[in-house]
């Protein structure tokens, strides 16, 4: 459910404002609306933030080596104040920059050695000694052919040549470029330093770099320090944008500042409370339409189990939506094990989970409950079809085969399919029936809520409409989609469909007013008319469950198919390294396949039906609170 929340207004002296905050802020139960603070301390505030944050993210993609790595005791960052974890980030950041600058020493005397490897070794030094000597010694390079052109009167050394160039020492040249020297001949820009001035650079780069690596991957166990001194940095910075942010009187002895925020309604006694004994002036009500409220999701463990799933997407319902964890950890599960299709792959999910639970010591992560609860789903519907890891039917064993569902209304069961080319369109039928009525049932759901939510108001009818639409067209599409003989058409299916659409366009956007809403109506009539087709496209469209299934069992098979002709000779190793690369690889596409399928018709498709669009954003008060 989503929590009731309560508007709550404080008012407070402005010169006890900040005392005010940090008693507000351990009771961490009012979500503040946005403020926006300034001056100087927030703005050091996110500066130091920013170091911290630079520190922990250069520091976590640092390569340790496997020993290392094993090695590696995590500190204890309890007590950690934010001015040491600044010390050590400002010394961590101090390590990067120093190997930065020790590399970039080390590509740049490395080119320039690379520019003077056929000039053997070159000292500048040397060059200006002898030409405090009185001997002026200028490198050039020319096309070997052209070298004897060098008129007579220009004195030159020659050094050596090589694939077609030729390099020379220009002697005692007047000022300017002599007369004889032919126009290809080109001056060599001189280097800086010696080139056994570079060598010695690079090696002690070489070491300051391997110094500072091995300072790093010590420091890499430090990382909970720089991780705490962001949580606490990260406070710091919310404290003082809402104490700066704050609005107040001026210019008067007993100047007001006040704040507005929400608070759940079975908190405020707690804050009311609060702010009497704190003789703070407070005031409530009920958030209005135009209020942006957060939402609090308050559901049982089961149906909490959902959470990582939307906390992955990012998605949480506004205030005035509907919580729909529950059906969405529901369908989420039917649609999970129906694209993964395989019991074995179910059964590793399960065998996974268990051990991590055994490894959480009887305290496992909710991930780890829904891994379990998403595998037990996906082995569910593999018994009920009769698929695991892709193996034929006629290799399984028969209790296997008899847990399969291959009688009743509808077969689903490979079983059933094997038994002749009928059966096998038969079983994909059904399977594409069962979709269907998944569509049907959710679908359902999501009109029968927007009826009980608006039973008071003419708009009920408008939902009504919609659920008619949604149950005739369910039969018009078993009937274009599946089979038109195996799924004639009702007599009435037609009627339900036009009945449901005249509800719908007369009572879907009512607010009081009956003409109104059927203006409303005709002024987007074009999409009115659309809803039809959408209505119809959104059942259509969960017989994606049955085609990625479909896909997932193919590769399945053929995995099994190219691996087969290797188990039972030398190769063998070879075989069974490709079974599990293989259906790694599918379990993978199935997941993506989840993430791209399973997810959008919770969210796309039901939550469309619904009127949903995933606007809110979570309750987050004002605590002293730090994120792990």
């Amino acid at each position: 459910m989503i929590v009731p929340m309560k508007k709550v207004f404080l008012v407070v002296l402005d010169s006890e404002k900040k005392e005010a905050l940090k008693k507000l802020r351990k009771a961490g139960l009012v979500h503040l609306s946005d403020v926006e603070g300034k001056g100087e301390v927030l703005a050091r505030n996110k500066s130091e933030f920013n170091t911290l944050e630079s520190a922990y993210m250069q520091l976590s993609e640092v390569k340790l080596t496997k020993a290392e790595s094993k090695g590696l005791v995590p500190v204890d960052a309890k007590g950690t104040t934010v001015e040491e974890a600044l010390a050590f980030a400002k010394d961590v950041l101090g390590c990067f920059e120093t190997k930065k600058a020790a590399e970039n020493l080390i590509i740049q005397n490395s080119v320039e050695l690379e520019r003077f490897a056929k000039w053997g070794k070159v000292s500048p030094e040397d060059l200006t000694y002898l030409q405090g000597k009185g001997v002026s010694l200028a490198l050039y390079e020319i096309p070997a052919n052209k070298y004897n052109s060098i008129g007579k009167d220009v004195e030159t050394v020659y050094v050596n040549s090589d694939k077609g160039t030729t390099r020379f020492l220009l002697l005692n040249a007047p000022e300017g470029r002599p007369e004889g020297l032919p126009p290809e001949a080109f001056a060599i820009t001189l280097p800086v330093k010696s080139s056994e001035t570079m060598l010695d650079e690079i090696t002690a780069a070489r070491k300051t770099i391997a110094d500072v690596d091995a300072k790093l991957h010590a420091a890499v166990a430090k990382l909970p320090v720089l991780k705490t001194g962001m949580g606490i940095s990260g406070k710091e910075i919310e404290f003082e944008n809402v104490f700066s942010g704050m609005e107040h009187e001026e210019n008067s002895a007993h100047a007001l500042a006040w704040i507005t925020g929400f608070v759940p309604a079975e908190d405020e006694t707690a804050v009311k409370t609060l702010a009497k004994e704190e003789n703070w002036g407070y005031a409530s009500c009920d958030p209005s339409d135009e209020d942006a409220v957060p939402t609090k999701l308050k559901n049982n463990k089961f149906v909490s189990l959902i959470y990582p799933v939307s906390d992955f997407l990012g998605t949480v319902p506004g205030y005035t939506e509907y919580d729909i964890s529950g059906w969405f950890l529901l369908f989420f599960c039917i649609f999970f094990g129906m694209i993964f299709g395989d019991g074995g792959y179910g059964l590793l999910m399960v065998v996974a989970a268990l051990f991590a639970m055994l490894k959480s010591k009887g305290k496992p992560a909710p991930a780890i409950c829904l891994l379990m609860l998403l595998g037990a789903t996906t082995m569910l519907w593999g018994m009920v079809t009769c698929n695991w890891f892709g193996i034929p039917v006629d290799v399984l064993p028969a209790w296997l085969k008899n847990l399969s569902l291959t009688g009743g209304p509808l077969p689903l069961s490979n079983v059933k399919a094997a038994e002749s080319a009928a059966a096998k369109d038969l079983v994909s039928q059904n399977l594409q029936v069962f979709c269907f009525i998944l569509a049907l049932i959710q679908l359902s759901v999501a009109h029968l809520k927007g009826i009980v939510r608006n039973i008071k108001s003419l708009k009920a009818f408008g939902e009504l409409g919609s659920l008619g639409m949604v149950f005739g067209l369910f039969f018009l599409v078993l009937n274009m989609v599946v089979d038109a003989n195996r799924f004639p058409l009702p007599s009435w299916a037609i009627p339900v469909i036009g009945g449901g659409f005249a509800l719908s366009f007369i009572f879907a956007n009512y607010e009081g007013s009956v003409v109104k809403s059927i203006l409303e109506s005709l002024k987007n009539i074009v999409s009115v008319l659309l809803g039809v087709v959408n209505n119809f496209s959104d059942i259509v469209s969960y017989i994606r469950l049955w085609a990625v299934g479909l896909a997932g069992s193919a590769i399945s098979e053929t995995v099994n198919n190219m691996a087969g002709g290797m188990l039972g000779g030398f190769i063998i190793f070879a075989g069974v390294l490709l079974l599990c690369f293989g259906h790694g690889l599918n379990m993978v596409l199935n997941l993506l396949s989840v993430i791209v399928h399973g997810v959008r018709l919770n969210t796309l498709e039901f939550s469309s039906h619904l009127g949903m669009s995933w606007s809110g954003f979570s309750y987050e008060p004002f605590s002293e609170t730090v994120e792990k």
